[in-house]
């Protein structure tokens, strides 16, 4: 006896990231190695942006601890059917987070700051210099690791009813966390080099405090960025976005007899969406017609339709 199989039907959207997921584990533990120097280093040794530096770089210990954690949990709970709209949405709530730790970070750096420049302190300028130097590689390895794995890309594709489109994919969100978090504790290390040769050779021992209070400043901003990012999918805040325009356009193609009545789209991968949509119309028509004209559009991955009939009275 024939057994009818019937195709499972899954709403997990996005095949995750598994080559990022490996870096950004390689390059949590380099940074948690040199996290830990620096951090010694700046307290033993008096420096303000050293020791900035190293209390930055524990920050990104944690946000690319995050960020692996949640690809693991993504992928761990990918079959879970609580998750109505698939397990991407943890990936992004990790880079939400990680932001906030930044956000929080950059004020802990610039109040250490403005405290050393009230109150200086006498820095070991030649013992302070090598590990910034060394906690720069580190990042630099690390910005290596990471660099390819999550960056935004675009594709044009052409339909049968002469339509062309180009659409620019979101990044990995939460791989675009982890990467601007070492890329910020870069440039903070960049700042703490400037700052230790400055007073080493010049004197100018106030540019420790200083660059260690622009550093605050850079990383805060960075932060504001990526929680509008990732807040703005967390909060279906994509009504914006382009492909909302282009599904207009399909329904409009049915004529007049068909009324968009009610359109919901929500982010549900990357570059990946969920679309709802409603409409009045005395046309026989079915709902597979309206999914089949929507999805030619194929950053459209999963299509709801309610379909209202108007009785037309002649």
């Amino acid at each position: 006896m024939q057994k009818n199989t019937v195709p499972q039907h899954t709403h997990q959207f996005d095949e995750g990231n598994p080559l990022a997921q490996k870096k950004i584990l390689l390059a949590t533990i380099l940074t948690a190695v040199m996290m830990v120097f620096e951090i010694m280093g700046g307290w033993i040794f008096q420096s303000m942006a050293l020791l900035a530096d190293g209390w930055h770089m524990s920050s990104h210990v944690l946000a690319l601890g995050l960020a692996f954690a949640a690809y693991k949990a993504a992928r761990h709970y990918a079959d879970d059917p609580r998750f109505n709209m698939g397990t991407w949405r943890i990936e992004i709530l990790a880079g939400y987070s990680s932001a906030i730790l930044l956000l929080v970070i950059a004020g802990f750096m610039a109040f250490h700051s403005f405290e050393r420049l009230f109150f200086p302190v006498e820095i070991h300028y030649n013992e302070a210099i090598p590990i910034a130097i060394l906690g720069l590689l580190i990042n630099l390895i690390c910005a290596w690791l990471l660099h390819d794995g999550g960056h935004a890309h675009s594709h044009g594709h052409d339909h049968d009813h002469d339509h062309s489109h180009s659409h620019e994919h979101q990044h990995d969100l939460n791989h675009q966390a982890a990467f601007m978090h070492v890329v910020a504790d870069a440039l903070t290390s960049v700042f703490a080099i400037i700052a230790l040769f400055a007073g080493k050779y010049f004197g100018w021992d106030i540019l420790d405090s200083l660059l260690g209070v622009v550093g605050s400043i850079l990383v805060a901003r960075w932060s504001i960025g990526l929680l509008k990012q990732t807040g703005k999918t967390l909060l279906d805040a994509d009504m914006d976005a382009p492909v909302v325009e282009e599904i207009r356009e399909v329904m409009a193609e049915f004529g007049p007899a068909v009324k968009l009545t009610d359109l919901h789209v929500s982010r549900v991968g990357k570059g990946k969406f969920a679309c709802f949509v409603a409409i009045d119309t005395s046309l026989d028509i079915s709902p597979d017609q309206i999914r089949e004209a929507i999805s030619i559009h194929e950053e459209i991955v999963h299509i709801s339709v309610e379909i209202n009939p108007v009785i037309s009275v002649s």
